[in-house]
């Protein structure tokens, strides 16, 4: 009986070694959680004896559990390295597969195809919801439909202006510019006697902007503001040109845009500030075919308009006539060229953002997260990798940050929740049980041969 009772010591021991010896050589492991050990004793008794007199028959592992507590996350400089913190799981999936594969290893990549994979073997794609409209930044996400999350490799494709917003002051004691002769020029007029592109003395103050087309060409627009003082002491006119050159039909009669200020600076004409610029694109280079204004019949153009028309909205809300300074607070348009893909970031609520060069950011997807109600029941299948099994339960899937799922840290890693320094103890005390429990079959042997050697 001893030589079992010690042989089970030495059996556990050796577990134990085993399962330290693990937790040290994965202590660089990404998303590795270590495991711990558990021991039992064993104790048998037959019926009728009396358990008080009884001894012990030895010990034997339990189960080895792991500990599924938080790693450090350390920075990558990688905007594809996705850390978890808090609860929860990577959900991932080979082509074609339905059977998920769970991890804790955020080190992502993309594939030949686009496809964002971990670094397995074979690599398994990362899953996640799509977003319902993949062209808007504010997109929701589809959390019913799990798919495999893609990079789209191909070019962001460029939008034609359908706005222009400007919020300017204009000194209130500025005065209508005068001509060679000393006599005021005709705000409204272009040309001899009015307003001249390439004559800075024929209007007080400029500033530009850069619109697209519909095949994302750049085309410079600029606003001339000019004081009519014939009209009165807040009245101003706006000219507006495009690529160098004045188009007659821009404005509605042909005229510039009238604007007027009350006596506290505040824009009262137009009202509400909102002019449709309409531009006869064959009067600009390039002569390329293309058309401004919006393909979206529900932007807030005011009518009558139509889709492609060539109409851009100015909008000239909380421009203002103060002090003795010109100034430009905002001048913005809705319009941009073509982007190239350059760059891949994810939020802490999981959103995978694709970065384009014309300053777009458009939604790949939300990372899908997974739980269980018991962890501890996974089954580990290596590549730090688990899979579910009848005693963790199905597992809870939905977007980081809901329920019980924690949050997404994008460009870091979780590394292993081993303490280096504790599982170099238990090495020392595993490695001494072993010696002690050798030292009960020396004991039992050095017994039986005494007994044996009774003559």
């Amino acid at each position: 009986m001893a030589f079992n009772i010690g042989l089970s010591g030495l059996t556990a021991a050796a577990a134990d070694l085993k399962v330290t010896g693990n937790n040290i050589a994965n202590v660089a492991t990404n998303g590795f959680k270590q495991s711990r050990a558990e021991f039992g004793d064993i104790f048998t008794r037959s019926y009728g004896t009396i358990s008080r007199t009884n001894t012990g028959a030895g010990v034997r592992t339990i189960a080895t559990t792991q500990q599924f507590t938080q790693g450090t996350l350390e920075f990558s400089g990688n905007s594809l390295d996705l850390s978890i913190t808090g609860r929860g799981f990577f959900v991932l999936n080979s082509a074609g597969n339905d059977d998920n594969v769970y991890t804790r290893a955020g080190a992502f990549q993309v594939d030949s195809e686009g496809y964002i994979v971990n670094n397995g073997s074979p690599p398994l794609r990362l899953q996640g919801f799509p977003p319902v409209d993949p062209s808007d930044p504010n997109s929701t996400f589809r959390t019913g439909l799990r798919t495999d999350m893609q990079v789209n490799l191909g070019d962001s494709p460029p939008n034609a202006t359908s706005e222009i917003a400007a919020q300017i002051n204009l000194r209130s004691d500025a005065t209508t510019p005068v001509d060679g002769n000393g006599d005021p020029i005709d705000p409204t007029a272009t040309g001899a006697g009015g307003f001249e592109i390439d004559n800075p003395d024929t209007y007080n103050f400029s500033t530009s902007t850069t619109i697209f087309d519909s095949l994302g060409t750049p085309r410079p627009v600029t606003l001339y503001f000019i004081k009519d003082d014939a009209t009165g002491p807040g009245a101003w006119q706006a000219h507006v040109q495009m690529d160098g050159a004045i188009d007659p039909d821009t404005f509605p009669g042909g005229s510039p845009i009238a604007m007027e200020f009350d006596t506290n600076g505040v824009l009262t004409t137009p009202n509400p500030a909102l002019t449709n610029l309409e531009f006869e694109m064959d009067n600009y280079e390039p002569l390329n075919g293309a058309t401004l204004g919006t393909d979206d019949p529900t932007q807030p153009i005011p009518p009558p308009t139509t889709p492609g028309t060539n109409i851009v909205q100015l909008d000239l809300t909380g421009t203002t006539q103060y002090g003795q300074k010109y100034a430009v607070s905002s001048l913005e348009q809705d319009g941009y060229t073509t982007g190239r893909i350059t760059g891949v970031d994810a939020d802490e609520e999981g959103v995978i953002f694709v970065r384009y060069s014309n300053g777009r950011a458009l939604p790949l997807g939300q990372v899908a997260l997974a739980d269980f109600d018991n962890t501890q029941g996974l089954q580990q299948i290596g590549d730090t990798s688990w899979a579910e099994t009848t005693d963790s339960g199905n597992p809870v899937i939905f977007s980081p940050g809901t329920g019980s799922l924690g949050l997404i840290q994008g460009g870091a890693l979780e590394t292993s929740n081993v303490d280096l320094a504790t599982e170099l103890v238990n090495l020392i005390t595993a490695q001494r049980n072993y010696q002690a429990n050798s030292k009960t079959i020396s004991a039992a042997d050095t017994i039986t041969q005494s007994i044996l050697n009774i003559q």
